[in-house]
């Protein structure tokens, strides 16, 4: 959008996340669902729905939805109850999906995200439990879309598996701000553990709901629905775009059309599905079979009390440890970079110093090498050594860099390979004491500077010392003498 835009038009966007639980079987039958098979192996009679299979839910499942409500803080209803939502689509055998509508096992949350420093919380409307779809493959022409294809292939082994809809409130203002959303959301699943939200899988997929309305005005202007976004960069781009293409129309005089639509990632642009559907083209009724979902106190109150550490927790915890807020969120983003760091603080080294390693010199050499950091030799007893070296004064942090890769490489521990390449300083004050002398010697224009209160050239005489011995000297120690040899000069 242009400057002139963004203060005509403001973005309403709402988001609706599926989650595939990571349950040894489907939501309402007994076959596996952890298991990848060949196509349409991993079906059943309630799969498929013919008469005479009734459903039976998934306890591991309503588990899973009560724990991701939970950690969104929302409210876990004691009661609620499985409707039929009717529509057809080839990879619905059923004609209907399980799902929820009045009633949810969750409600009322939100979910705080932060972009450029500027926080801001999203309201959760509701989480819901229902069963996914089959997968349809459009083979043959254009980007996947069944209107391009030639043949559509449809494999039933996804129809059934426990599916998790988590949709907020019409909060979010930018498509920055719904990618901070999406990759906080992710987080949080990835902690509880209830799915592996693999967003390139499929596990996990973004519906986006967005509309433009006058600058200043209340009035929600007329919404489109971009359908399963699976990336945070798509989310981004596919939100940015619909957005720029609505304020592009009421511009130009014409009028939005409620519908769904479809993401290409290759063209960047989104394209008309369908009319969008209302609650009542979907004929909602109670599922007959199923009897109200029943969420005791006690369960509740078990499901609070096992929670792990959450993202935000566990940020608050790596700053208060000396890092800044990038340096947080990449160690949460990564268990192995997270676990390496409180190893290597518990044992006592800074923080700080610790966090940019980890993801500055480490990271890189990972990249470099084409190898995890995990996969490294890099230990936290490492860690702890070289930093332990750093703040005794033995080893300078520029050749501290330079160990860190080495020991990463399985050169051995830090003080071997310091040793070995000839790194650590010198702390020998009469070495020391010779080479500042040495220097003031061949520099008494910057000694007149400082005997006359002018302290600039300090850092000069004290580059000069340390390119004499090889930047190996103590530089505390340098900065110590120099000082000691010009007071009164």
């Amino acid at each position: 959008m242009t400057n002139a835009d963004v203060q005509t038009w403001a973005a309403v966007i709402g988001i609706e996340t599926h989650v595939e639980l990571s349950t040894k079987s489907k939501m309402f039958c007994g076959r596996r669902a952890d298991i990848p098979d060949e196509p349409n192996t991993a079906s059943c009679p309630a799969c498929l729905a013919p008469p005479g299979a009734p459903p039976v839910p998934n306890e591991q499942a309503i588990e899973g939805i009560v724990t991701i409500g939970t950690a969104l803080g929302c409210t876990i209803n004691e009661s609620s109850l499985f409707y039929r939502k009717n529509y057809f689509y080839p990879d619905l055998p059923k004609n209907y999906q399980i799902s929820q509508y009045t009633f949810p096992v969750c409600e009322f949350g939100s979910l705080d995200v932060e972009v450029d420093g500027e926080p801001t919380t999203i309201g959760i409307t509701r989480v819901h439990m229902e069963e996914d779809t089959g997968k349809s493959s459009h083979v043959g022409g254009g980007d996947g879309r069944i209107h391009d294809a030639d043949h559509t292939l449809l494999d039933f082994n996804r129809a059934g598996v426990p599916l998790v809809e988590i949709v907020t409130e019409p909060d979010i203002r930018s498509p920055e701000q719904a990618r901070a959303y999406g990759a906080e959301l992710q987080r949080i699943v990835r902690a509880l553990g209830v799915s592996d939200a693999k967003l390139e899988a499929g596990s996990m997929r973004f519906d986006a709901n967005v509309s433009v309305r006058r600058a200043g005005t209340e009035t929600l202007g007329t919404r489109t629905e971009t359908k399963n976004v699976n990336s945070l960069r798509s989310l981004q781009r596919a939100i940015a775009f619909e957005i720029d293409r609505q304020i592009g129309v009421l511009e130009d005089g014409g009028v939005i059309v409620q519908e769904t639509r479809h993401w290409n990632e290759d063209t960047g642009a989104t394209s008309s599905m369908r009319t969008k559907e209302e609650s009542e083209d979907y004929r909602y009724f109670q599922d007959p079979d199923l009897l109200p979902l029943e969420v005791s106190a006690e369960w509740r109150e078990r499901v609070k009390a096992s929670l792990p550490e959450l993202p935000a927790q566990m940020r608050a915890r790596f700053r208060n440890a000396g890092v800044d807020a990038v340096t947080a969120e990449i160690l949460v983003d990564s268990a192995e970079l997270a676990e390496l760091f409180e190893a290597a603080v518990a044992g006592g080294a800074p923080g700080k110093l610790i966090g940019n390693w980890l993801t500055g010199e480490a990271i890189a050499w990972s990249r470099r090498e084409e190898i995890e950091v995990n996969e490294s030799d890099l230990t936290a007893e490492h860690l702890i050594e070289l930093a332990t070296m750093i703040e005794d004064g033995k080893l300078s942090s520029t050749a501290g860099k330079d160990v860190l890769t080495a020991a990463m490489a399985g050169e051995g521990a830090p003080h071997d390979i310091a040793a070995a390449r000839d790194l650590l300083q010198v702390s020998d004050e009469g070495a020391i004491l010779e080479a500042v002398d040495m220097v003031l010697a061949d520099n008494p224009d910057a000694v007149d500077k400082i005997a006359a209160g002018d302290d600039k050239p300090i850092g000069f005489l004290m580059g000069q010392v340390m390119r004499h011995m090889g930047g190996k000297a103590d530089p505390t120690i340098v900065k110590q003498i120099l000082r000691d040899r010009t007071k009164g000069a």
